[in-house]
């Protein structure tokens, strides 16, 4: 090639770089979109933390039945602007007499999708649904034997949930179908010291 088709050739090449980058900033208000691995439609991934414990570590007596039994807190990031509402479901499915060997420990929906944080021993405002004691506030991790698993599961949602305050897990989850945007969840484990 001659000079001049080179120079032709990286004169295309950077116009289609320039076309790209003004599809990209145009489309997502000048940041490279960031793929969500919870829910490849969305652009934020949702994160959920706490500062009592780590993901996958073990959630101190304080927030257990062998302690205080309160809420530990809990950090939010990276919700959906569509949102609408968060739910919030902390179970465990190590319960192995629990009714199909899941106990609910908490059970909380249309929570603000602008909450940013749960605070210690603090319901957050929203509805409660009913846990697997019947009760309708958190209930701490009290494991019979072994260690278990506790799974604090939050959801973005589209909508508010049309249910009335008590509603069970099954009716959340059942409310929730089709009208979820992110999901992200955080693992607690908790062996009693007997």
């Amino acid at each position: 090639m001659k000079i001049k088709e080179w120079l032709f050739v990286i004169f295309c090449i950077l116009i289609l770089v320039f076309v790209i980058y003004l599809a990209l900033d145009s489309s997502n208000n000048g940041r490279a979109p960031i793929i969500n691995s919870n829910n490849s439609n969305n652009t934020m991934a949702l994160n959920l933390t706490s500062s009592a414990f780590v993901n996958n570590g073990n959630i101190p007596p304080k927030y257990t039945c062998d302690g205080a039994s309160i809420i530990p807190p809990l950090q939010i990031e990276g919700v959906d602007p569509n949102a609408k509402s968060l739910t919030l479901i902390v179970d465990d499915p190590d319960a192995a007499g629990a009714p199909g060997g899941v106990f609910d420990h908490w059970l909380k929906f249309n929570i603000d999708p602008k909450t940013i944080q749960i605070e210690e021993g603090k319901e957050p405002l929203g509805t409660a649904g009913k846990n697997g004691a019947g009760g309708m506030t958190y209930t701490g991790p009290c494991p019979p034997s072994g260690t278990h698993h506790y799974h604090f599961k939050l959801y973005a949602l589209d909508s508010m949930l049309t249910l009335s305050e008590g509603a069970t897990k099954t009716e959340v989850e059942a409310a929730m179908q089709g009208h979820i945007l992110q999901q992200t969840e955080l693992i607690g484990l908790y062996h009693r010291s007997n």
